[in-house]
């Protein structure tokens, strides 16, 4: 298959999540292990005997953890997520930091029971760890801020270890990224308070925070905004946490009161009246507050870190941002989102030349479809594809489509294309080789499955090897989608080079379209060293402007810095009051933006939640297409 000329850089991206070993025989999302309770110091004795055979390869312990304080910390985990794509991701990890004495292995399991938190891994998949003082008559201090570090370095290290050689066994056993929070009690929420939130590399990597019985120092400040869930606070810590927040809105319902930043409502201070069991305030903090906030590691590496100490980890950066999320707990929103794995050889007609197809895919749908409510052809279809290395849940969440399903009442299907062969790296063989065929047939599958989704609103994203299956899927099918989003769009191979009948399609067929890209994204979407386009983005940006009537682009980035040819409108601003964000858009001769450009400064190629929640649905919703005659109608007046 020919390809455009693209950047195999990639391949030090997606490198770290080739698959390495022996889950076989089909994708299995989470690990065939059973939950498990133990010490950290059994963690890193049986830990590596027990994933080896799932990874096949040695596991060591994380240098970071070889000085940890003994005798301090126990971890229940249950139904992890795999690492042998970015699922693990998706795991929750609970720390619980509390200075209340605690006797020995079967007390620290029955206190975490007795809080309830157990149960929520047990339903979230994840992790929970008790971590005590590791001066027990002195109470928690300065060692413990630097145990902090290190537990918080080994958890979020995913995929490290010896280069070439044994994984570090702490981030495959119980670490994750995006979906980490902490209790705080008694001594601990103090500890929280006064050496964990005032520093921004160790509070930027946390979702949110239940403290119970917290004090703060007047002298100290919250270093960036976190949602916390307070119970008996000190004025001095409340009044931190809510200047942090901008929480300066409230809510107040049966007796507690949520403080809440009236522009970004994750960014809220919840302060809950007393008189209930310590267990009753814990499930309300995790279920009101904590599983819809999320961070995801954004930032250039390398920034605003605690100490170089382990510089080389991954996703050491801070502040990860922190946006809304919407959980799925057992396989649904509390928004009414359902989500179903498929494992079918319904496409095994489209099969690549080792003989895989695609036979996993995930449905995310509002249960009005299911349930028969949703009135025939009522709700949008967006086919969500997953990058390299990426878990398709995983990334159709870090991309802020599951949240956008909920408020938009949207239809989500996400395939997984990677291949699913032992030992297999992610550059041979693989249903992604299929996709121009097994894509559309999946969205034509969803489309005859269930009624209530609306075929002249089928729209299409992805990241980077998931936009190149995005730029394929419209080259291949333009007939399917109203307009498509590629994000950071390529692989090492180049993006699809349409056939000669594919272009002919576009002689009666318009799809409009937006390429996304970065300050420090590959160099086939920018340069990185001329700040311009790249040569892969400029020639699929030239195809689609020919497809869409716009004629062949001259560019000249002299006269057009960035984008490289004159465009119609420029829209500036925000992306989650963090990144500033500018957009080109080119319109057709009916005054239809059917070309867009998206650049977004300091940010790395990587999953951003505003990416779908704000710059693909802000696109995408203003396009439908005629089903009888196929043409692209722009409604500039959508909500």
């Amino acid at each position: 298959m020919k390809r455009l000329a693209f950047f195999l850089s990639l391949i030090l991206v997606i490198s770290a999540f080739a698959c390495s070993g022996a889950l076989a025989q089909g994708y299995q999302q989470q690990l065939p292990v059973e939950p498990t309770f133990e010490t950290m110091e059994e963690v890193h004795a049986n830990g590596p005997a027990l994933f080896a055979p799932l990874y096949g390869k040695e596991f060591v312990t994380d240098p970071a953890m070889e000085t940890y304080p003994a005798g301090t910390t126990y971890v229940y985990r249950a139904n992890t997520y795999t690492g042998l794509t970015a699922a693990y991701r998706m795991n929750t990890n609970i720390l619980v930091y509390t200075d209340e004495e605690i006797a020995d292995k079967a007390a620290a399991l029955a206190y975490l029971q007795g809080l309830g938190v157990t149960a929520m891994i047990d339903e979230a998949g994840g992790s929970a760890l008790l971590v005590t003082p590791a001066d027990k008559a002195a109470g928690f201090g300065a060692a413990d801020q630097y145990a902090y570090y290190q537990l918080q370095s080994a958890m979020c290290n995913l995929g490290g270890g010896v280069r070439g050689g044994a994984g570090y066994i702490d981030n495959y056993y119980y670490g994750g990224v995006t979906n980490r929070y902490l209790i705080g009690l008694g001594g601990g929420a103090s500890f929280l308070c006064n050496y964990v939130a005032p520093q921004l590399d160790y509070v930027g990597r946390v979702a949110g925070m239940m403290l119970v019985n917290a004090d703060m120092e007047e002298i100290l400040n919250v270093a960036v905004p976190v949602p916390v869930y307070l119970v008996n606070a000190s004025d001095t810590a409340f009044d931190k946490f809510q200047e942090a927040n901008g929480a300066y809105a409230c809510e107040i319902t049966d007796g507690k009161t949520v403080y809440y930043n009236q522009q970004f409502p994750v960014r809220k201070v919840a302060v809950a009246a007393e008189g209930k069991e310590l267990a009753a305030y814990v499930n309300d903090a995790y279920y009101s507050l904590l599983v819809k906030a999320m961070r995801t590691p954004v930032v250039k590496a390398g920034l605003f870190v605690a100490a170089g100490e382990y510089s080389g980890y991954s996703f050491n950066q801070a502040p990860y941002t922190l946006t809304t999320r919407n959980p799925i707990l057992n396989s649904k929103t509390p928004d009414g989102i359902v989500v179903t794995e498929h494992q079918e050889e319904r496409f095994s007609e489209f099969q690549a030349e080792n003989g895989e197809y695609l036979n996993t895919w995930y449905e995310f749908l509002p249960e009005e479809v299911l349930n028969g409510t949703a009135a025939e052809h009522s709700i949008p279809l967006i086919l969500s594809n997953h990058g390299g290395g990426d878990d398709p849940v995983q990334a159709t969440d870090e991309l802020g489509l599951i949240v956008l399903a909920g408020r938009e009442r949207l239809a989500i299907v996400a395939p997984r294309y990677a291949t699913d062969v032992p030992g297999a790296g992610i550059f041979g063989a693989s249903p992604f080789d299929v996709n121009g065929k097994a894509l559309p047939a999946l969205v034509r599958y969803m489309l005859e499955t269930y009624p209530a989704l609306d075929p002249a609103r089928v729209y299409v994203t992805g990241y980077s090897m998931g936009g190149a299956a995005t730029v394929e899927a419209v080259e291949c099918a333009p007939e399917l989608f109203a307009a498509a989003v590629p994000m950071a769009a390529g692989t090492p191979w180049g993006l699809h080079v349409p056939t000669e009948e594919e272009i002919a399609a576009f002689e009666k067929l318009d799809v409009a379209v937006m390429f996304t890209t970065s300050q420090f994204d590959l160099d086939g979407a920018y340069n990185q060293a001329e700040g311009i386009l790249g040569q892969g983005y400029q020639d699929a940006i030239n195809l689609f402007a020919q497809f869409n009537g716009l004629g062949a682009v001259n560019y000249d980035f002299e006269s057009h810095p960035v984008v490289g040819f004159n465009t119609d409108k420029i829209v500036v601003k925000l992306l989650n009051d963090e990144y500033e964000n500018v957009t080109w858009y080119k319109n057709n001769e009916a005054g239809a933006p059917v070309l867009a450009v998206s650049f977004t400064e300091l940010l790395p190629h990587g999953l951003h939640p505003d990416y779908g929640m704000d710059l693909f649905w802000n696109y995408v919703k203003h396009f439908s297409r005629n089903t009888e005659t196929g043409e692209v109608i722009y409604n500039p007046y959508v909500n």
